[in-house]
């Protein structure tokens, strides 16, 4: 996966992905390699969504 890799790229290639499924667009191999990668975008979607809230929850506990 990329390393520059945005949240909102990730979201763009997950949807691709799930229109690809959708069409039955994908061959076999093709298949199985866009699952893979689908699961690796979701948990970089997933730990990102995390980090930012533990972020967020940080600077809020400073206003207080």
């Amino acid at each position: 996966m990329e390393k520059k890799l945005t949240y909102t790229q990730a979201m763009t290639q997950l949807q691709e992905i799930v229109e690809q499924l959708e069409d039955n667009s994908l061959d076999i191999d093709q298949l199985t390699e866009k699952v893979k990668y689908a699961q690796e975008l979701i948990k970089f979607c997933r730990d990102r969504l995390y980090k930012t809230d533990e972020e967020i929850q940080k600077l809020l506990k400073l206003d207080e």
